[in-house]
């Protein structure tokens, strides 16, 4: 009994995930589409489906007109054995030609659609990776969960911990008076003003919790929460990485600071992570691991070089992406940094074993050092264009230690203004793209370029799905960018879906054209799937609709590609002989030249090839009729038995009474 009980409970959880997997690809059951118009992500979509055994798929053709059209082009009409060749033609359609194109046809989508889906996720992870810091708050981060609780760690405004603790959101009273206590504890003695919330597993229930006690118990503290994506925490909480930096804490704990660090310095925190593991692409596991590798370090080295480091605060993940430096050389950089203490200047790289001077000059422009010696070590001016820089400031009479505080940036920028730049870079023996680099970097010095956009949304209510109504306005943050649309955090448990047809009142080729990932947009609800528990969400304002104009179909062209991915529920296909036949090719117009004149319509073509003349052949010798010699192919073969015939045709009546004689002594 007990072994029927355990098997019986085997087989229920494999047929719950044999539902669940087909709920997944419900959209593909009984589906086609022409293969000259399916999108990428719907070819990565129906690949996955039939690894995963849900999906029959194949690609379907007109094949008795691909059929006839071989017939006609390879086998003569008048061919003796024109039977046996119709038959190696169908035979050799069936077997070979049909699947060889089907899998040429099905490669060439894939590979293009494994293409576009890496670009998309470099294009969404770029964006994520250049999200705003949020400097000089105290966090506490939380790690959400139901078995093992809810993870907290309490950070200090550098991402450095000051506590952690463990609370359940779920239980007895007690459990949860606790929880409401400790949480109301950490929130004032840590002087915290934000809360990161992991959007995993009882997500809402710990932000209902805190909605609460931010409504009452911390009602007059300005505190906020936010929802961050902790996709990829358990990898770094059990990658070395993690185990380095906190040796004195558990995977969990770690998982929960890495959500707070997420908040607080989003590039700085997701550097210890593979891109891969981050979630903001379309179906990025399915390509290639080598291309998108490569690709996505290039976009973290991109978006690292764009913001810059400070060379103090750095870690080592973080510094390995900066240009010139590998794994080896920022492992070094940092060893020195814990024997020696911190940088004072750039110049002290060059005491780093292992960095060279060609290391030190790719690196050093992106690597910042705030408070150091030399106050041009805090702004983007290399080290190799320093004379030239203090030379305008001395110029323009500028102290260089007001550099790096900012106090002289205003007056930097009306003092150079009435300057002829040609003439200041001639003198100062730089060109004029870096003079003006180096006078942008006195004007701005130790700016963060992604200080200009919009600070993640904060909250102080909770959105529950059973309130939402039709209509209603949210205010969301992008999570995902794909090509059919982009998904939208509005407080929900899934993010909803605004499709590219609802992103603007106009015509949208792209997504990307109108939305990344951080942006914050404001949405309107348009439906509720309470089944599946979708919002399907839209950004054209209520009673802005275009109406869309109605779209007369015309007959099918009889030339269009009838090629069709489909990928049905069941065995069942309609035949060739149930298909409804195409209308009349229309006959075709004279065409002209772009002068006007006229050219002489083209012969139509009767689909069968004019029989081809005979080849020249070659006479046979004597001596190969005699046996003497080689014959040399099978066409000489065939004259020396048409000649043999020949010989031996019956001769006249004049020599038919000696025939016999002859016939007998010659055998």
């Amino acid at each position: 009994r007990k072994l029927y009980r355990k098997t019986g409970k085997l087989a229920s959880a494999k047929v719950e995930e044999n539902a669940k997997k087909n709920q997944q690809f419900h959209d593909y059951l009984d589906f086609r589409e022409p293969l000259s118009r399916i999108p990428p992500h719907r070819v990565l979509a129906i690949n996955r489906g039939e690894r995963a055994k849900i999906l029959r798929v194949r690609v379907e053709s007109d094949e008795p007109a691909i059929e006839q059209v071989a017939i006609e082009s390879i086998v003569p009409p008048e061919h003796t054995h024109k039977d046996f060749l119709i038959g190696c033609v169908r035979d050799a359609l069936s077997r070979l030609i049909f699947p060889s194109l089907e899998r040429e046809a099905r490669r060439e989508l894939t590979e293009k659609a494994e293409t576009h889906a890496v670009e998309v996720f470099a294009r969404n992870l770029r964006n994520l990776l250049l999200q705003p810091p949020l400097p000089g708050k105290r966090v506490l981060a939380i790690d959400p969960g139901y078995k093992n609780g809810c993870k907290l760690a309490v950070l200090d405004e550098f991402g450095a911990l000051v506590s952690h603790d463990v609370i359940y959101v779920v239980g007895s009273d007690e459990q949860k008076a606790e929880a409401r206590t400790k949480l109301a504890d950490l929130l004032k003695l840590n002087n915290v003003s934000v809360v990161a919330i992991g959007n995993g597993t009882a997500c809402r229930q710990t932000e209902q919790l805190i909605a609460e006690i931010i409504g009452s118990e911390l009602q007059e503290a300005d505190v906020h929460y936010a929802v961050v994506n902790e996709a990829g925490a358990s990898v770094y909480s059990t990658s070395e990485i993690g185990r380095e930096e906190f040796p004195q804490c558990d995977a969990i704990q770690r998982s929960a600071i890495s959500i707070g660090r997420r908040l607080q310095d989003p590039l700085s925190e997701l550097v210890k992570i593979d891109p891969a593991s981050i979630g903001v692409g379309l179906y990025q596991h399915d390509a290639r691991a080598k291309h998108l590798r490569d690709t996505l370090d290039d976009v973290v080295q991109s978006c690292v070089s764009f913001v810059g480091v400070e060379l103090n605060s750095a870690s080592t993940p973080l510094l390995r992406y900066v240009s010139g430096m590998n794994q080896l050389t920022a492992r070094r950089v940092y060893e020195h940094r814990q024997q020696n203490g911190p940088f004072k200047n750039r110049k002290q790289l060059l005491e780093v074993s292992g960095l060279g001077d060609a290391t030190f000059v790719q690196s050093a422009g992106f690597l910042k050092i705030i408070g150091g010696d030399d106050p041009l070590d805090a702004t983007w001016i290399h080290p190799e264009n320093y004379e030239a820089a203090k030379k305008l400031l001395e110029k323009l009479g500028v102290d260089p230690a007001t550099v790096s505080a900012g106090t002289s940036a205003a007056r930097i920028s009306e003092l150079v203004a009435p300057l002829d730049r040609t003439t200041l870079a001639a003198e100062l023996g730089v060109g004029q793209l870096a003079l003006n680099d180096m006078i942008e970097a006195l004007c701005k010095p130790g700016r963060d370029p992604r200080e200009d956009l919009p600070p993640p949304i904060f909250r102080k209510d909770v959105v529950k799905f059973e309130d939402l109504l039709q209509g209603m306005e949210l205010r969301g943050t992008v999570l995902n960018v794909v090509d059919f649309g982009a998904f939208v955090d509005v407080g929900l448990s899934d993010s909803g879906l605004v499709h590219i047809s609802q992103l603007s009142a106009g015509y949208v080729r792209d997504p990307h054209d109108v939305v990344a990932v951080g942006d914050q947009v404001r949405v309107w609800v348009s439906a509720i799937d309470k089944d599946r528990r979708r919002v399907a969400l839209t950004m054209i304002a209520p009673g802005t609709e275009r109406p869309r104009p109605e779209r007369s179909r015309g007959p099918r062209r009889r030339d269009a590609p009838q090629q069709q991915v489909s990928s049905p529920a069941g065995e069942g296909t309609q035949s060739a002989a149930e298909r409804k036949p195409l209308p009349p090719r229309r006959p075709a117009k004279p065409r002209g030249d772009r002068r006007g004149r006229r050219e002489e319509p083209r012969p139509v073509r009767t689909g069968a090839y004019e029989k081809r003349a005979p080849k020249t052949r070659v006479p046979i010798t004597k001596e190969m009729e005699e046996g003497k010699e080689f014959l040399r192919s099978f066409g000489d073969l065939l004259q020396f038995h048409q000649k043999k015939k020949e010989q031996d045709k019956p001769k006249g009546d004049e020599e038919t009474s000696g025939g016999a004689n002859g016939a007998a002594s010659n055998p």
